[in-house]
């Protein structure tokens, strides 16, 4: 894989920072966004993915984990689709689901466990990788490839944070 665009290091102190990181992210993404999630069980993934979900319109009562599914579908005010890749095996199996047509269409991409299939992310997209930083605390690592990605991430965490 290539250099990122741009990437911030960030620390999130307890559940709820890292659900309203998620928040300000949805409310910003746009058809076409491609978010990749990496960390180990418990890392904070769902956190972040519930307020993303709500940032981008999605009532909290229709998130859910997509394990079994492999991916979700939610309706805001844009289409959000949230996709688990932990089950799959390789890129094959992921091709099967049809999961590749939803990649830069109608809506935003929101991918848990992307390291598993890391081929299934665009040429641009932006990946979050949380670890536990002891505690609640969660470190996130924000990269973005591409020009779109770099905006996004721009607007979601200034640098003067």
């Amino acid at each position: 894989m290539s250099t990122p665009t741009l990437s911030r290091t960030l620390l999130s102190r307890s559940p709820e920072e890292t659900h309203r990181l998620g928040l300000r992210l949805g409310q910003l993404l746009q058809p076409g966004d491609f978010v990749g999630l990496v960390g180990d069980l418990g890392a904070g993934k769902t956190h972040l993915v519930r307020g993303v979900a709500e940032g981008a319109g999605v009532s909290r009562s229709e998130v859910a984990s997509p394990t079994f599914a492999i991916v979700y579908p939610y309706r805001g005010r844009l289409p959000l689709y949230h996709a688990d890749l932990y089950r799959l095996a390789d890129y094959d199996e992921l091709y099967a689901t049809g999961f590749l047509d939803l990649v830069g269409g109608d809506g935003a991409v929101l991918v848990e466990w992307l390291d598993r299939i890391p081929q299934a992310a665009p040429r641009e997209f932006l990946r979050i990788t949380l670890r536990d930083a002891g505690e609640d605390s969660r470190e996130l690592v924000v990269e973005a490839w591409g020009v779109r990605p770099a905006e996004l991430l721009k607007a979601w965490l200034p640098a003067e944070r």
